[in-house]
């Protein structure tokens, strides 16, 4: 058998780094509380999976498939989970479950899962003339015998087009779930969540755009790396979104300092006298405000932050915390607090959202830590949102039977 040195270049560095990227990822959303949500598993899935297909073209691109003959299209099968595991985040994350019937959607898997056994237990030689015939057709074949006739389906064949029309598929159902999503609650067009979809659902479905564009060109699978490159920018957008939406990067409230009574004879100075908001533009910007909570509701998003919304307000950070501090009497945090909480409590005592877990009721209300979640709910309410789910429901229950 005729072997050829490794080739390393700058595509090679790309792939190799988004396959770590994408088993990195998929590990995080799988494990810890993380794994405890619906749409990160899926999230988390398919990053593997999209870490498996290009690590197997790094092997065939690098020619470490010479040296390790053995996975030979170990990831072929995975080419009919990248569709669904997408729909599925997608879906689970905008309706914190899996579509109904989801596990329909795996049967095209299974069944090239099963017909993949009928190429990958074949002798040495089999594996040697599948790699060059795919990625060295220049290279002479060797002779083999097969232990059995492969691809019992017959369709191994049309694996590109197969691929092609299930990502097709599975990015309309994605976007047309996001504008679904979008049509039922106004509130949800402008939100971080409905953002955080779009791009990658538009990244996904440039893909079979990209299958048309690559495979005529090259013999065989000989233009995979391009693919695989492609994967590897929608893996670090991916994680560049995973990290914009992070609280690490969020600034949190500061301590309240240990501070000596004034004498109460002696009129406190109050924080912002020599502001230069006058009570008109105070008035102005707390309508402003009001009309934005009621149509857009920002607290629901995740990344809200003082600046973001003294943004939407037309206003700086500084005037807006002033206002809130001086109006409202209450820092930015405790003001978003109270809010996310009030629609916390709203859906809690919904009876029709009585199948969500607390810790998707969190997500819902913009916090990514349920421990947050638990600490300002009890802060607020003097109760878990366990015990008040527990408590109205059962009044509920009974006011029905009464």
């Amino acid at each position: 058998m005729q072997t050829l040195p490794i080739h390393l270049d700058l595509f090679a560095l790309i792939i190799f780094l988004g396959v770590a990227q994408g088993l990195f990822l998929g590990i995080f959303f799988l494990t810890g509380e993380r794994g405890k949500n619906v749409s990160n598993r899926c999230h988390g899935l398919f990053m593997l999976v999209l870490s498996a297909i290009s690590g197997e073209i790094f092997l065939n691109y690098t020619n470490y498939t010479f040296r390790i003959l053995w996975t030979g299209d170990f990831s072929e099968p995975f080419n009919f989970l990248l569709g669904p595991l997408f729909y599925f985040f997608v879906f689970s994350r905008l309706w914190q479950r899996l579509p109904h019937r989801w596990g329909w959607h795996l049967v095209p898997f299974g069944i090239w899962l099963v017909n993949s056994v009928t190429w990958m237990f074949q002798p040495i030689e089999f594996k040697y003339n599948s790699y060059i015939n795919s990625q060295h057709p220049e290279l002479p074949f060797i002779r083999q015998h097969v232990y059995w006739e492969d691809d019992f389906t017959g369709l191994r064949d049309l694996i590109s087009e197969m691929t092609l029309i299930s990502c097709f598929i599975y990015a309309i159902l994605a976007l047309l779930a996001i504008r679904k999503a979008s049509r039922q609650d106004a509130t949800l067009r402008s939100s971080v969540k409905l953002k955080s979809l779009r791009l990658p659902s538009w990244l996904f479905a440039l893909v079979p755009f990209l299958i048309v564009l690559v495979k005529p060109q090259f013999v065989n699978d000989v233009g995979d790396y391009l693919l695989a490159t492609y994967i590897a920018i929608t893996i670090y957008t991916n994680s560049f979104l995973v990290m914009s939406r992070s609280d690490f990067f969020r600034d949190e409230p500061p301590a309240e300092p240990n501070v000596i009574e004034p004498d109460s004879s002696v009129e406190p100075k109050k924080k912002y006298e020599k502001s230069a908001l006058s009570e008109e533009v105070e008035d102005a910007v707390l309508a402003k405000l009001a009309r934005l909570l009621d149509v857009e509701k920002p607290y629901l998003d995740s990344d809200v932050s003082l600046p973001k919304l003294a943004s939407r307000l037309n206003t700086s950070p500084h005037h807006l915390s002033q206002l809130l501090n001086d109006r409202l009497g209450q820092n930015f945090f405790d003001w978003l607090a109270t809010y996310r909480i009030a629609e916390a409590q709203r859906l809690l005592t919904d009876t029709t959202m009585a199948h969500l877990k607390i810790d998707e009721i969190a997500e819902r209300v913009g916090y990514n830590s349920p421990s947050a979640f638990h600490t300002a709910f009890k802060r607020i309410t003097n109760q878990t949102p366990a015990q008040y789910r527990a408590k109205d429901l059962g009044g509920t229950a009974f006011r029905q039977k009464a």
